[in-house]
């Protein structure tokens, strides 16, 4: 049955918009003193590690194999480990060495256009809808305009094609993770993502370090956001992310994406004292309406 978002779902979606706008800038930072890999491991480890702190201050203990449906949970966190954390950690950081992080922006944009489709074709009660579609299109073409035709235009960087399929797996992989984590049984919220981010750590640091080795001397900012991107974007946002997937589903969950390159271009202009687009307006109507006809609901009828 689908779910209507409460208010604190409404906020959740719109705190998520506002830490991730801010990650791309983030991980360039986090890039000039390791790897993408590194990275990559970086994130999952200190995710894994401050939701199982929390746990263990809350008293909370991970998915038992032993309980009713305990083996199927760990399935999932398997797969959500994979598809929403390792695998798109790692495409993302090495995509931005090779495309403009305009182009990362905008292709984060098109989870919506993927999830919908597995969302109605897996999810009981996410109906893709001529509403919903026309709703996500408006989100898309304001996330376009905002961010312009720059973001499609080659940069000149080698591998840069490599890069935007990366980037487009990116997309893929994350879409499907957010189904699956819906799809998921019943259990608690906390654990669950802890588990998930055990699984990514798991596969990422062995990975990282048999290919890149241990991280060499990095320097306080790299460090810096490296940690702040293991406990904030990742173990935090990654937390609340899963809340909402499980409360008001995975297609209500990737409105936060149409928010994100919004956040970025205000981040930039704060922080970098780069120009405000002048589309900026344009941009946030087309984006203000896709939320409101794709969430619009017709009132039930007076008995």
């Amino acid at each position: 049955m689908s779910t209507r978002p409460t208010p604190l779902n409404w906020l959740s979606i719109a705190t998520l918009g506002f830490v991730w706008g801010g990650t791309f800038m983030v991980i360039e930072i986090a890039i000039e003193g390791f790897t993408p890999l590194q990275v990559a491991a970086g994130r999952s480890l200190l995710g894994a590690l401050t939701l199982l702190a929390v746990c263990a201050a809350t008293g909370r203990s991970l998915p038992r194999l032993s309980d009713p449906r305990g083996g199927t949970i760990w399935l999932c966190a398997i797969a959500m480990g994979l598809l929403s954390t390792a695998v798109p950690f790692f495409l993302i950081s090495w995509a931005q060495t090779r495309v403009s992080s305009a182009f990362a922006g905008v292709s984060m944009a098109m989870i919506p256009l993927v999830v919908l489709p597995l969302a109605h074709a897996f999810v009981p009660g996410e109906r893709l809808t001529r509403r919903r579609l026309a709703g996500f299109g408006l989100g898309f073409a304001g996330t376009a305009l905002l961010v312009g035709g720059g973001a499609f235009a080659s940069t000149g960087a080698g591998g840069e094609l490599w890069g935007r399929l990366a980037c487009l797996l990116a997309v893929v992989s994350l879409a499907s993770g957010a189904i699956i984590t819906r799809l998921c049984p019943p259990t608690r919220v906390l654990p669950l993502a802890a588990a998930s981010l055990l699984v990514s750590a798991l596969l990422m640091v062995p990975v990282a370090l048999l290919i890149d080795g241990w991280p060499g001397p990095s320097g306080a900012a790299p460090l810096a956001a490296l940690t702040f991107l293991g406990i904030v974007p990742t173990a935090l946002m990654i937390w609340l992310r899963t809340t909402v997937i499980r409360s008001a589903g995975p297609s209500f969950m990737t409105l936060t994406n149409y928010q994100v390159p919004v956040w970025s271009i205000l981040f930039g202009a704060l922080v970098l004292d780069e120009p405000i687009p002048v589309q900026l307006p344009a941009a946030l109507a087309l984006i203000l309406a896709g939320l409101a006809v794709s969430q619009w609901r017709p009132r039930a009828p007076a008995a």
